[in-house]
């Protein structure tokens, strides 16, 4: 955990409300500039705020949903080449036979 914040919660809470009351029309940076204080400090005082309104989850929810989709299909897959491979020997075996067979 880090450390206590030199700004108090009202303080960041306007300054998030001033970022998304300019609607996109200015940076980070330049809206930090006008509070005094950093631009990377104003962009996770937006983050934390959309985390705690619950505009992060979603996301968050879709990432999780597509990580289990692709670790099922990964599965899938690993077990689709273990069977190939097992079709593979059993036909080199196989040809092996017949070949055999046909020099006898």
């Amino acid at each position: 955990m880090g450390r206590k914040s030199s700004y108090s919660a009202e303080f960041r809470n306007d300054a998030v409300a001033l970022y998304r009351a300019a609607g996109g029309k200015r940076t980070y940076a330049a809206v930090a500039a006008d509070g005094g204080v950093n631009g990377e400090t104003l962009r996770s005082w937006v983050r934390q705020a959309d985390e705690q309104a619950g505009r992060g989850e979603p996301v968050a929810a879709g990432r999780d949903e597509e990580l289990a989709r692709l670790r099922a299909e990964n599965g899938r897959l690993r077990r689709a080449k273990k069977e190939w491979e097992l079709e593979r020997e059993i036909l080199r075996r196989a040809a092996q036979y017949f070949a055999e067979e046909m020099r006898a």
